[in-house]
């Protein structure tokens, strides 16, 4: 995909982050090289309803990453670390909700 393209679904993301939206993102990112806290780097891709990271044997669920959003916007988006998210796969979901912009690191 295009940066342009992800640039406006980002921008799109952020004007109001659903899980829907925050999936179809996802979905422009399948095979982008993230890196977790610990500079392990991953990928993944999107299959249905399920995020398989290339590090992990184990899906994260749509289901879950919803719960990871939801805590997102509980903490209105900073969040100090991926445990702070609570849910299955936050070392993964950490770094990408970071790069689309869903959360931001204390400032």
């Amino acid at each position: 995909m295009q940066t342009d393209s992800r640039k406006k679904i980002t921008d799109w993301l952020k004007k109001d982050p659903t899980i829907d939206r925050l999936w179809e993102a996802m979905e422009l990112y399948e095979d982008f090289p993230f890196y977790t806290l610990k500079n392990l780097e991953f990928t993944y891709v999107i299959k249905g309803n399920e995020m398989f990271v290339s590090r992990k044997e184990k899906s994260i669920t749509k289901a879950t990453v919803g719960m990871a959003l939801y805590k997102a916007k509980e903490l209105d988006g900073v969040v100090t670390g991926p445990k702070k998210l609570g849910t299955f796969g936050a070392s993964y979901l950490y770094p990408v909700f970071l790069y689309l912009g869903i959360i931001r690191q204390k400032e």
